[in-house]
């Protein structure tokens, strides 16, 4: 039997007709006809090579258009030029300048995109488990007690993320994570009792009606299911279509299904990515907030650290503060990962450390559940604890938060210290060694 979370009256937030653009529609956005020509033709130009999607909500409530296009949302939502290299552009754009069929533009955009490693940390080869015979279509299990699952109706946002490492997703079948086979999914973790999390993830599950997640969700309420503890939900969601939980027609249906899942002893946890305190202003946000608390459902939060968008560590530390105080859990600082526009948006690796560090001492214990900077890399999540000088060599203080073999989990490393490192792969170990500890076990899985 369904439950119900008692929520405000609809009108109260006089919710809009939920609006979307596309690169095809980008010239309908009014709020663009302020800026010069010449930039509104470099948008069209990168958003022909990375998915472009944005709602009128995000338009209309979080981007501060005076401020444009320095905006923090604006960079996030709205394509810049920086995210594609110079030859990349040249290309595109004089195709865009004569005569061209979309078949072309496909054509072009398809050779760019391979250049930008659209599947990064071994997803493709490395992630994709086999069970009943072949390959689980849809289906990622890099560490052994967390499933990742791409429901197909979940495959899309509400709006896109300029930085999003799982661009992919968006450009064409041939690169998408995708399952609708719900039964397979039930199959697999019934037979692999030493998962304990199930991910939900994207896209952004959020996007589904009600009735399309609980055919993957309700049945883990079930005996066979009791080693699954606990079901996490990635999703932008609650800053980019707050409505999804308080006026959409089945808002009531979804907190009932969460708190369904809750009450049968599931730890429920929403992966909520938040890049900037910006998205978090508005009363409608907040009352998506605490309709979900209201279930007993966790809220982690989590976002990367990213170049002309979120470096002041002021409002890191900021955002952690007013997330903790509306009832959320600050979870991760991500450094952006090595794909797609990583060259618009990354910064060196002591960078990203001195960021964090500045944010973080700015913060009682409570809010210091965040953990970073964090690489998420082949081997595992890797976390950036200090420079440092040892024996008279400076250092990168490395650790691994979670790896495919969970002995590295913990185990201290180093690497020599490269103030133009942007990723694992830039350094190198310290100390005269040929190799990390984990190095020679990586490469022959």
């Amino acid at each position: 039997m369904q439950q119900s979370v008692q929520l405000q009256p609809a009108e109260a937030y006089q919710p809009p007709r939920f609006t979307v653009y596309q690169h095809r529609q980008i010239d309908k956005i009014e709020q663009l006809d302020k800026l010069p020509e010449h930039l509104r033709f470099q948008m069209k130009v990168v958003a022909n090579v990375f998915p472009f999607r944005v709602n009128n909500y995000v338009i209309d409530e979080l981007i501060d258009w005076d401020k444009v296009p320095n905006d923090p949302v604006f960079q996030l939502t709205f394509p810049q030029r920086g995210m594609l290299d110079d030859e990349s552009y040249d290309e595109m754009a004089a195709l865009l300048k004569r005569d061209h069929t979309p078949e072309e533009v496909f054509e072009l955009a398809t050779k760019l995109r391979q250049k930008l490693n659209p599947h990064p940390a071994g997803q493709m080869d490395k992630n994709v488990p086999s069970f009943e015979g072949e390959n689980v279509a849809g289906v990622q299990h890099k560490y052994k007690e967390t499933v990742l699952f791409f429901p197909a109706q979940g495959q899309y946002c509400h709006s896109y993320c300029t930085f999003c490492f799982r661009w992919a997703q968006f450009v064409g079948k041939a690169t998408r994570f995708n399952n609708n086979d719900e039964e397979l999914l039930h199959r697999y973790l019934e037979e692999h009792t030493e998962v304990t999390d199930l991910l939900m993830t994207g896209g952004d599950p959020m996007v589904m009606r009600t009735v399309k997640l609980r055919k993957y969700l309700e049945a883990l309420k079930e005996p066979r299911f009791d080693h699954i503890r606990t079901i996490r939900i990635g999703t932008k969601s609650l800053t980019f279509w707050p409505f999804r939980y308080v006026t959409d027609p089945d808002a009531k249906d979804l907190l009932a299904l969460i708190k369904e899942l809750v009450d049968a002893g599931k730890h429920v946890s929403f992966m909520a990515h938040v890049n900037h305190k910006q998205e978090l202003r508005t009363d409608v946000a907040k009352e998506a907030i605490k309709l979900i608390r209201k279930t007993g459902a966790q809220i982690r939060t989590q976002a990367p650290l990213l170049n002309h968008l979120n470096t002041d560590p002021n409002m890191w530390a900021e955002m952690w503060k007013e997330q903790t105080q509306m009832g959320m859990i600050p979870y991760y600082m991500f450094i952006e990962r090595d794909t797609g526009a990583k060259r618009y948006f990354e910064l060196p690796l002591h960078k990203t450390w001195e960021i964090f560090k500045d944010a973080y001492k700015q913060v009682s214990g409570v809010s210091r559940t965040v953990r970073g900077p964090s690489m998420s890399a082949g081997p595992g999540k890797v976390e950036i604890s200090g420079v440092t000088e040892i024996n008279g060599e400076k250092v990168f203080a490395l650790r691994f938060i979670q790896a495919r073999n969970p002995e590295w989990v913990q185990r201290p490393f180093f690497a020599k210290f490269d103030e133009n490192a942007h990723w694992l792969d830039d350094l190198k170990p310290a100390f005269g060694e040929e190799k990390f500890f984990w190095q020679e076990e990586y490469e022959a899985m």
